[in-house]
C-alpha cells in the first residue's frame, strides 16, 4: 500500500506574504512532487448570495469560502485519486466553468489566511506554517495589490480593510497562530527559513518514495 502524502498548511494574515514564501518554495521543488491548493479558488461564486453587490459583501469571513469542497478534495487527492480544482475570478466574483486538473503528489502544499480556521481542514495537516507580518506592511502590502493587480480603487481599498479585513483578521486569522508548528516572520524576504522547510521538503520526498519502493516489493 503506497504511503500517503504529505499535507503542508501555509497560513497568515492578508498580504503577509505568504503567497510569496509559498511560491519561492515550489521555484526551489520539483513541480512534478508536489499538488498545490490555494484556498482562494474556493471562494464561493457571488450567485450564492443575496447580496450581489460584492462591495457588501465580507470575503474576509470563512463563511465566504468553499472550505468543505477543499477538505473533500483533500481527502480524495490523498486517496490517490486525480481532483478538478475550482477557478475563481477576482474581477467577476465568480467561479468559472473551466477546471484546473490535479493529480496525486508526494507533498500537498495548501495555501490561504484562513485555512487553519476549520478543525477538519487542519487536522488533515501534517505540518502548519503561519506567515507573520507586521500589521502596516500587511496593509502598504494590500494597498499595492488591490490597485495595482485588481484594479480597485483606493478609497474601496481602505474603507474594505477597516470593515472587514482588520476585523476579521483579528477575529479568525490571528487566533490561528497557536495551531502552526513553524512560525515565519518578515515573509518572503526571510530566505532561511524558507531555504529550512524547503530542505524538509526534499527529506519527505525521499522518504515517500523510499516507502514507496517497500510497498512495491511486499
Amino acid at each position: 500500500m503506497k504511503p500517503k502524502p504529505i499535507i503542508i498548511g501555509i497560513a497568515g494574515g492578508s498580504a503577509s506574504g505568504k503567497t510569496t514564501v509559498t511560491k519561492k518554495i515550489l521555484s526551489k521543488l520539483d513541480s512534478a512532487e508536489i499538488a498545490f491548493f490555494s484556498h482562494d479558488s474556493y471562494y464561493k461564486d457571488i450567485s450564492s448570495y443575496d447580496e450581489k453587490d460584492p462591495a457588501k459583501i465580507n470575503f474576509d469571513h470563512p463563511n465566504s469560502l468553499d472550505t468543505d469542497l477543499l477538505t473533500e478534495q483533500l481527502k480524495i487527492l490523498s486517496s490517490g485519486q486525480a481532483i478538478e480544482q475550482p477557478i475563481y475570478s477576482f474581477s467577476s466574483h465568480k467561479r468559472e466553468k473551466q477546471t484546473v486538473t490535479i493529480t496525486p503528489a508526494p507533498i500537498i502544499i495548501v495555501e490561504g489566511i484562513l485555512i487553519f480556521h476549520s478543525e477538519e481542514l487542519r487536522n488533515l495537516m501534517d505540518i502548519k506554517i503561519f506567515v507573520d507580518t507586521d500589521a502596516d506592511e500587511r496593509l502598504i502590502r494590500r494597498l499595492k495589490r488591490d490597485i495595482l493587480e485588481r484594479g480597485r480603487e483606493l478609497e474601496k481599498v481602505l474603507s474594505r480593510y477597516l470593515d472587514t479585513v482588520k476585523p476579521m483578521h483579528q477575529r479568525f486569522v490571528e487566533p490561528t497562530k497557536v495551531w502552526a508548528d513553524l512560525i515565519i516572520p518578515r515573509g518572503g524576504g526571510n530566505l532561511i527559513a524558507i531555504n529550512m522547510v524547503v530542505q524538509k521538503i526534499c527529506f519527505l520526498i525521499d522518504e515517500f518514495h523510499k516507502e514507496s519502493k517497500v510497498a512495491e516489493l511486499e
